[in-house]
């Protein structure tokens, strides 16, 4: 959402990475879905239960730096949320654990990259790393 409405004099790059973000997010998504159906699984795509089974709360902010305020929050909680469910895989399943800590690397990425434009666009971090 943020890739689409992000506005102002320094929204380019910003949108770029929201875009990119969210490219890479659908890229998870389609390996969790593959590895559920390998797994034997039938992949939930409901959506009257995806805002429930989210790690994180649906938000936009009103500004530019507001916006990517959000996205640092959201990716900080992805990180968490996928460390957690490497250790919970462990050596049960090596490979769904691999794919999270590979994602878990995405994740990191991403967070670096928000935590980057807010020191860039308002000049100091909103929270220590």
């Amino acid at each position: 959402m943020h890739a689409v409405s992000a506005a102002g004099i320094s929204s380019d790059s910003v949108k770029a990475e929201f875009a990119e973000h969210a490219k890479e997010e659908q890229e998870h998504m389609m390996a969790v879905v593959a590895r559920i159906t390998q797994l034997g699984g039938e992949p939930n795509f409901n959506p009257e239960g995806l805002a429930s089974r989210s790690a994180s709360q649906y938000s936009t902010g009103p500004t530019l730096v507001d916006m990517i305020k959000e996205n640092l929050i959201a990716e900080r909680i992805a990180v968490e949320h996928y460390r957690e469910l490497a250790r919970y895989f462990g050596e049960d399943d090596p490979t769904t654990k691999r794919m999270m800590e590979w994602i878990l690397s995405v994740e990191e990425e991403h967070a670096d990259d928000m935590h980057d434009l807010l020191v860039a666009h308002e000049g100091k971090p909103m929270l220590t790393k």
